[in-house]
């Protein structure tokens, strides 16, 4: 049970540092370029978002995306 508060709470602190709008724009982007396989755009809009306060873990985040698995 702890380890699910503790990885509940993980997923709120993310979500609090990710409040920036240039940061919530360059991670939709990104979301989107991934989505559409424009992968030479992901670069640009992963050093923006990290730019402006993106941590690691709202990158890997999208980058793990389990809907992208290659079937």
């Amino acid at each position: 049970m702890k380890s699910l508060i503790r990885n509940n709470n993980q997923a709120v602190r993310a979500t609090a540092r990710a409040k920036h709008p240039v940061v919530l724009t360059a991670l939709l982007y990104l979301r989107d370029a991934l989505i559409r396989e424009e992968y030479e755009k992901c670069r640009e809009l992963i050093a923006v978002a990290e730019e402006f306060g993106a941590q690691e873990v709202d990158i890997n985040y999208l980058l793990e995306d389990p809907r992208r698995v290659p079937e």
